[in-house]
């Protein structure tokens, strides 16, 4: 009996150094996977001029088809994360993934308008399924380095946010059934993806019941000791959603028309303009990075303070600015707003660590709706006004960061050893 307790002891410590190192094989491949699946998301606003001209549709009929991806994708994602905070599903992410595949695949042969729009919410399903559940394994995987982590994770799908485009360009040109070839990254992904699945159900789920942790205990393991009332928790998540907003809206007005106030404001042509797009857009994707490391040491409010309201100076300066300061103000706007997200999420994980999935899903949930309702916005309002006009009023919404104020400090996380369950 002595021996037995022993033997459980041993393997519990076990199971408790294990999930103290951050494990990079899998944190690599969940980060190659969202490069994939953001490569197939980002291809299909790539194709909205050739579906137009094939289909015949006019530009209403076409935001249609971005509002059904983009509200199928914000809305089931909180779903999705609750649904498997309470009932994991460790394959979930590679049937998610083959539900993307037939939306392509339903994009390359729709002969009608009805058929894109059942394609268009087959891939919002897909990324619904995706981004929370996988968020859940990068957070599995990190060893308590959650913020690096998230940043890692979230640096592949900046990466793949680049390059649907481009492949959409070289691969797709004028020829609706070459959508269809995109299927092969998707089946590339539910590879990777059926074996991160098999890694999760083996380390987290086969184990005996004398030393069993469910995922998200493991997940939660460096946590803080703080333990906030339900109205503090409510009134935090408050905080981090307006943030949200602070930050999307601004990166909306960047992302979608700074090549067209490049282009009004300085005179340059298309091609000039997107490679000033082009330099912004590195930098989102390297600040993303650094944000989770940072918060890691320091403290996610830290990170929170600096990303939002820090930025402020600089976006303020930015409408008045020359051509060659501008290139450099949205490089620094994109380094610091960038380090954002991966620092929010956390958080907000932090705060309520029983509810990963729910908590990854309404954040990423949260980025999806709120940039197509802020390209969306900030569209009407410079058709109404100027573009110029759009960029005066944009440099105030980091002053939103002010309410960072009112988050309270959990400080850098502290990892200690979770009980082993007892049978």
């Amino acid at each position: 009996m002595a021996t037995q307790t022993d033997l459980g002891s041993i393997q519990a410590q076990a199971r408790v150094e294990a999930a103290s190192k951050a494990i990079f094989p899998v944190l690599l491949s969940i980060s190659f996977c969202h490069l994939l699946n953001d490569t197939v998301q980002s291809l299909i606003p790539a194709v909205y001029p050739l579906l137009k001209d094939v289909l015949r549709l006019n530009l209403g009929q076409v935001g249609v088809i971005a509002l059904t991806s983009q509200f199928t994708a914000s809305i089931l994602q909180p779903l999705v994360g609750i649904y498997t905070d309470r009932r994991p599903q460790p394959y979930s992410l590679a049937a998610g993934m083959g539900v993307t595949l037939l939306g392509l695949l339903f994009f390359a042969i729709a002969p009608t308008y009805g058929a894109v729009l059942a394609a268009a919410a087959l891939v919002g399903i897909g990324s619904a399924i995706f981004h929370p559940e996988s968020s859940r394994v990068a957070r599995l995987a990190s060893g308590g380095q959650h913020g690096m982590a998230q940043s890692l994770f979230q640096v592949g799908g900046n990466a793949g946010t680049s390059i649907g485009p481009l492949l959409a360009a070289y691969v797709v040109k004028n020829h609706q059934p070459r959508i269809a070839w995109f299927s092969f990254l998707a089946l590339l992904a539910i590879i990777f993806l059926g074996r991160i699945g098999l890694w999760v159900k083996e380390h987290h789920f086969d184990k005996p019941k004398s030393v069993a942790i469910h995922p998200d205990q493991l997940a939660a393991a460096p946590h803080h000791p703080l333990q906030l009332p339900g109205k503090k928790v409510a009134l935090s998540l408050a905080v981090l959603v307006a943030l949200m907003f602070s930050k999307f809206f601004y990166l909306a007005s960047l992302i979608s028309y700074y090549t067209f106030f490049l282009i009004s404001r300085f005179h340059l042509s298309v091609k000039g303009a997107q490679l000033h797009l082009a330099l912004f857009l590195g930098a989102v994707a390297i600040g993303t990075y650094f944000g989770g490391p940072v918060g890691d040491k320091l403290g996610r409010k830290v990170v929170i303070w600096w990303s939002i309201l820090g930025v402020l100076p600089f976006t303020l300066i930015l409408p008045y600015a020359n051509l060659l300061w501008t290139s450099i103000l949205s490089i620094i706007i994109g380094l610091i707003l960038a380090s954002a997200f991966s620092a929010i999420l956390v958080y907000g994980q932090e705060l309520m660590p029983g509810r990963i999935g729910m908590v990854s899903g309404l954040f990423f949930g949260l980025a999806f709706g709120l940039g197509g309702v802020g390209s969306a916005a900030l569209g009407k309002l410079a058709d109404r006004t100027s573009i110029d006009f759009v960029y005066h009023v944009c440099a105030y919404l980091p002053a939103i960061g002010i309410l960072t104020a009112f988050l309270p400090d959990l400080g850098p996380a502290k990892v200690h050893q979770p009980k082993p369950a007892t049978a």
